[in-house]
């Protein structure tokens, strides 16, 4: 007897992690049906999609854009999508009724709450969108716990974790295990000097060796905020003291991480480098489905490297170990700093060395004055570090 048809919901379809969601499921029609669909801006990737897939919902992140969308949508013979905007109606589709599995690939902190209301359902959590970890990680698991959620991550590092982990992952995923080794790609200048970095462009930072990724992400791989954001991350999906988690630079980006077991194992999940893996594992777990990613060929590979990751060229790692340490509203205020920089830099406005500058002077000086235990308090850490790189923004920035 034929399986009911899974109904997704997809935050950031127009995105990079969207876009492959998609593919994924045009592979599978008789396994999901779309029921939402959410984008930032990009109405006309959002309206060719609501054309291939008729959801039942399309939702911008901005209200001001709701009239041009609900336009384009009659003018395409859609009319029938209810289309709506802002977050409270990204929270309706990530938490209705209807919905089996939310993919929460919004980047940035405007994903979380969606995120946290998908949770609060009790639905299956394709996590995707890391600021809901690195800000309310707490909360956020605390909150899937509740609900009841399946909570399964995206990021190829913590999937490949998930898979070498026990199964069924349960309440004490760390039984038995020594520590956790996320493995990073080191990025486009892992071999740049001091000297170097300092003279980086946006051009360059934003075209990543390995994955294909949005301009933000990229540039938080080049300066190994990514990795950082990770580390926060996993020790939160995990459980895991941030002792028991470490690093390794390994630049082809075919092992995707490791776990490490006190008997001396250690099992590593391998693979091409296409979120449409991580994805399909996620979809379809605990079964496996194809999920159109070429086989790994481990001969064309030939070698695989590791090296330690370099603090003292790459600060932005080290100050994520820092803000774990602080605890409280630090990952957030750390998180809001970078995303601050970030943009910045992309708008040429300072160097790419000055973002770890930027991150450190934010949680050195706006973390202690807030707490972690509710969802307005993290909201007001966020704010407040972002005021606060804007006013450093203003001092430093050309």
């Amino acid at each position: 007897m034929a399986s009911p048809l899974q109904r997704l919901t997809i935050l950031g379809s127009t995105g990079s992690i969207g876009l492959s969601t998609l593919d994924v499921v045009a592979r599978h029609p008789d396994r999901y049906q779309v029921f939402a669909l959410s984008a930032h801006g990009q109405l006309d990737k959002l309206v060719a999609q609501c054309a291939q897939f008729r959801p039942r919902h399309a939702v911008l992140a901005d209200p001001a854009r709701l009239p041009e969308l609900r336009e384009r949508l009659a003018v395409a013979g859609l009319g029938d999508i209810e289309a709506s905007a802002g977050v409270q109606a990204l929270e309706y589709v990530a938490s209705h009724a209807e919905v089996d599995a939310v993919m929460a690939a919004i980047v940035g902190a405007a994903g979380m709450r969606p995120t946290l209301a998908a949770a609060r359902a009790g639905k299956r959590v394709l996590l995707a969108n890391k600021e809901t970890l690195v800000m309310a990680g707490r909360l956020f698991m605390d909150a899937a716990r509740e609900g009841g959620a399946t909570l399964l991550p995206i990021d190829s590092e913590h999937n490949a974790i998930y898979q070498c982990l026990p199964q069924p992952f349960n309440d004490q995923p760390a039984q038995g295990v020594q520590r956790i080794l996320l493995t990073a790609s080191g990025g486009p200048f892992r071999q740049f000097s001091a000297e170097q970095l300092r003279e980086v462009t946006p051009a360059q930072a934003v075209k990543h060796p390995n994955w294909s990724m949005g301009r933000k992400i990229s540039v938080d791989s080049a300066s190994l905020m990514n990795k950082g954001l990770e580390v926060i991350e996993a020790r939160w999906l995990f459980d895991l003291q941030p002792e028991r988690i470490a690093v390794v630079v390994h630049p082809q980006s075919v092992i995707h991480s490791m776990v490490e077991y006190v008997d001396g194992s250690v099992l590593a999940q391998l693979g091409n480098p296409d979120m449409r893996t991580p994805i399909a594992y996620g979809l379809a777990w605990p079964e496996r489905i194809d999920a159109g990613v070429a086989s790994l060929d481990l001969f064309q590979i030939a070698r695989l490297d590791f090296e330690q990751p370099d603090t003292e060229r790459f600060p932005c790692l080290a100050l994520a170990f820092e803000a774990l340490r602080l605890a409280g509203a630090a990952p957030a205020v750390l998180n809001a700093a970078n995303e601050e920089a970030v943009a910045a830099f992309l708008d040429a406005r300072i160097g790419f060395t000055d973002i770890a500058g930027l991150n450190e002077a934010a949680l050195r000086s706006v973390s202690a004055a807030f707490d972690a235990d509710s969802l307005d308090s993290l909201i007001a850490a966020d704010a407040s570090a972002r005021e606060f790189a804007r006013g450093w923004l203003s001092q430093h920035g050309h």
